[in-house]
């Protein structure tokens, strides 16, 4: 199954459940809203069915949620048909945005998910001017070894999304700075791992 077939096939259900840890979420929500500007503009890569997107957009001027899954996107739409400011468009994470310019990127709980992590910090790097922001959350299972196969199952049985990269704080951020970012916070929403959360700025 194609990583856009399993998030077109579960964005109806995606779209009805509720948050998992609301207090986590909330307090991300918070620290994101600090690096805000009532001028930005901004994208949000993997924006899902636009939840956070409709959550942030009133502390900016535009709002552009991107994902790779078009039923996703069409809910997202849906959603915020009254939003003058936002809108969504279906498109991987990889070309989101190309020939655009942003104040900042928001990635939330994608890195993990994307075939190269990597290549995808270069690509918002180039959408970010200098001091530009690159904000993003993701689930670190590199220290949890047992999640391995647990994912691979799931997968299995077509109940998981391919790929999963168990990834480790430090490897997000040495890739940061490879791609051209300094990192100027970082923070666990919760605060036990595994989910890191790093503001970086385009040098």
């Amino acid at each position: 199954m194609t990583p856009v077939a399993f998030w077109d096939g579960i964005a109806e259900k995606y779209a009805t459940q509720p948050i998992g840890n609301m207090d986590a979420y909330e307090a991300t929500l918070e620290r994101v809203r600090h690096w805000m500007r009532p001028d930005m503009s901004v994208m949000e890569l993997g924006c899902g069915t636009g939840t956070t997107a409709l959550k942030l957009a009133d502390s900016v001027a535009q709002y552009l949620g991107t994902d790779l899954s078009g039923e996703m996107v069409r809910i997202a739409n849906d959603k915020a048909a009254t939003v003058d400011h936002v809108s969504f468009a279906a498109d991987a994470a990889g070309t989101a945005g190309a020939g655009q310019t942003f104040d900042a990127v928001l990635a939330f709980n994608l890195l993990h998910l994307v075939d190269d992590p990597a290549a995808v910090m270069i690509h918002v790097r180039g959408l970010l001017p200098k001091g530009g922001l690159f904000i993003s959350k993701t689930p670190c299972l590199g220290g949890k070894p047992w999640f391995r196969p647990l994912i691979w199952g799931l997968q299995m049985i077509g109940k998981a999304p391919a790929p999963v990269h168990c990834l480790r704080p430090a490897q997000i951020e040495a890739a940061l700075a490879a791609a051209g970012f300094e990192v100027v916070e970082t923070g666990g929403y919760p605060k036990k791992l595994p989910n890191w959360m790093v503001v970086a700025r385009a040098v």
